[in-house]
């Protein structure tokens, strides 16, 4: 469940409460029954170990693979 910071625009109380995605916002201060507003944040996320870069996920060829052999070059018309 997501926690949401909450600040009073009278008071400046400020809390966090823990609420589903389908609950309706907080609207009046616990503190002074004043007007609230959210407060919104920046989000830190850190992605580590393999996985999240598009060259992770990129097929390589390894040497116990055989090699393609090149396309054979179209033959020459011929002029008289």
């Amino acid at each position: 469940m997501p926690t949401y910071q909450y600040a009073c625009n009278a008071c400046a109380h400020e809390f966090e409460v823990f609420q589903s995605f389908s609950d309706a916002s907080l609207t009046v201060c616990p503190e002074c029954k004043g007007d609230l507003r959210k407060i919104y944040s920046a989000v830190g996320v850190v992605f580590k170990g393999s996985g999240f870069y598009k060259t992770d996920s990129a097929k390589t060829t390894s040497s116990s693979e055989p090699a393609k052999p090149a396309p054979a070059p179209a033959p020459a018309a011929k002029t008289d």
